[in-house]
């Protein structure tokens, strides 16, 4: 366990804000807040069971997480892979603007969200995932343990009793210190490989982190987006345990946080960085990648037991809420804006679209895609396809995908799914209200000409206003003129 230690005076005039709220009152001293943000690793947003999983009691902590505070069903990481979505959230800018759009550290002139907080005087903590938040002296972290440190075995930081002493541990020397805090809590779940799966036993022998419940493949139901098959369904049910045991940490970390004192006077933030490393999912720009569980609790300022279904939030948009909320200094050149409105009660105009992409090179290809989801429609652009060069990544290493192709062999259907997702299409479009799953593309029906011109037009803008460097083969390939 590596600690590092930095002291810094409190800035009086930003952490310790005074009014005068009558003039024959005395005046008001009040605390600055801390922050608690948890992340899970692959989660998709509907295996919650506040977001509409049935299996029963899969996540009570989270849903009980989700009763104290604010439930969005419209949010969004805007890119679905961890090491990019959790640079773009620190840094409140698209993986293309931020000079990290695959697993690259940061660029050295991007501001990032540790940064302003160490300036504010505010102790940096994080649990797991270090590595994925680079380079390490752009993010200045006080207190932060490894993946080693969290779990027997090789790294495996998924063992929820850890997390609770590791935070305990931070929150107590914020404490002493006299410091408000940032903790960044990343458990490793339900990142594959799954709990008891044979995966996990390859790669890691017999010193394995413990689960405490495990889901037969008779008690799942399989994702409408992959084939309901046996192995699926294996595969699906080991998800699901590590999905328990995520919930677990959740509940130790919260535990954690009461027993500190600190409860009341902390935000306290929930989100996955993506979808379920499965096809169709994580490392794609569908909404079973991008679309995230988030869940804002802030005693005293957010109304419990609400939900947002009105409102679309992305990760870009956690760095300028965060510095709105604590009263710290806006920053030049991020790309998303603070919803801290919302989590008060009231509206925004034109939060009703969200865009994401995805970049990454594997055996020299880049799988660049795109993509905008107005309110309910999504328009996707796969800038790769070319019906030769084939889908990579995390989602073609498991049980499924392997099933896939041997069921593909005789079945028709299989075997026309498979095709999709490893050759995919230029261009897709999909009515997410009434399929979810992305199951029927309508990027040829005419009906919907209209629609698809609008969306490539709120694509563009927003690629000009990023400085996308793909923007101009988006325009010259994929616009009309």
């Amino acid at each position: 366990m590596v600690k590092i230690i930095i002291s810094i005076p409190l800035m009086i005039g930003i952490l310790l804000v005074t009014r005068c709220a009558d003039p024959g009152k005395d005046k008001e001293i009040y605390r600055p807040v801390n922050v608690l943000l948890i992340t899970a690793d692959d989660l998709n947003y509907n295996s919650v069971g506040c977001y509409g999983n049935t299996l029963d009691q899969i996540t009570p902590n989270i849903d009980r997480l989700a009763q104290s505070g604010i439930r969005f069903t419209n949010a969004f990481v805007n890119i679905a892979v961890c090491q990019p979505s959790r640079q773009s959230i620190m840094t409140g800018r698209y993986p293309h603007n931020n000079g990290a759009p695959a697993f690259n550290p940061i660029a050295e002139d991007v501001t990032t969200l540790q940064e302003q907080l160490h300036r504010a005087g505010y102790l940096n903590g994080i649990l797991g995932k270090e590595i994925h938040l680079k380079p390490t002296k752009k993010f200045f972290w006080d207190y932060f343990i490894t993946e080693g440190d969290l779990a027997s075995g090789k790294g495996i930081g998924r063992d929820p009793e850890l997390y609770f002493e590791y935070a305990s541990e931070f929150f107590a020397k914020s404490k002493q210190e006299g410091k408000p805090f940032f903790l960044m809590a990343n458990s490793h779940d339900p990142h594959r490989p799954f709990a008891g799966s044979d995966q996990e036993k390859n790669l890691w022998g017999e010193d394995l982190p413990l689960f405490t419940r495990k889901f037969l493949p008779e008690e799942v139901t399989v994702p409408a987006f992959l084939p309901d098959i046996p192995e699926v369904r294996r595969e699906i049910a080991e998800y699901y345990t590590s999905v328990y045991r995520l919930d677990q940490t959740v509940g130790a970390l919260m535990e954690a946080l009461s027993q500190s004192g600190h409860a009341d006077n902390t935000i306290v933030m929930f989100l996955s960085d993506n979808g379920m490393a499965l096809p169709f999912a994580k490392a794609n720009c569908y909404l079973n990648s991008n679309k995230t569980p988030w869940i804002v609790r802030w005693p005293g300022k957010i109304e419990e037991g609400r939900v947002d279904s009105t409102h679309f939030i992305s990760g870009i948009d956690f760095m300028p809420t965060i510095l709105h909320a604590l009263h710290l200094p806006e920053v030049e050149a991020m790309d998303g804006a603070s919803f801290l409105p919302l989590l008060t009660g009231r509206r925004q105009k034109e939060r009703n679209t969200v865009f994401t992409e995805f970049h990454k090179t594997f055996a020299g290809i880049d799988y660049s895609m795109r993509c905008v989801q107005a309110e309910n429609f999504g328009y996707i652009v796969n800038f790769w396809s070319d019906g030769t060069h084939q889908m990579k990544g995390d989602a073609t290493s498991g049980r499924s995908f392997s099933a896939m192709k041997d069921a593909a062999i005789a079945d028709s259907l299989v075997s026309e799914r498979l095709a999709m997702y490893v050759y995919r299409v230029p261009e897709e479009l999909y009515d997410f209200k009434s399929d979810p799953e992305g199951l029927v593309n309508l990027i040829g029906v005419p009906a919907y000409h209209e629609k698809i011109r609008e969306l490539k037009s709120l694509l563009l803008k927003e690629m000009k206003r990023t400085k996308d460097p793909i923007y101009n083969e988006f325009s010259e390939r994929f616009v009309e003129n």
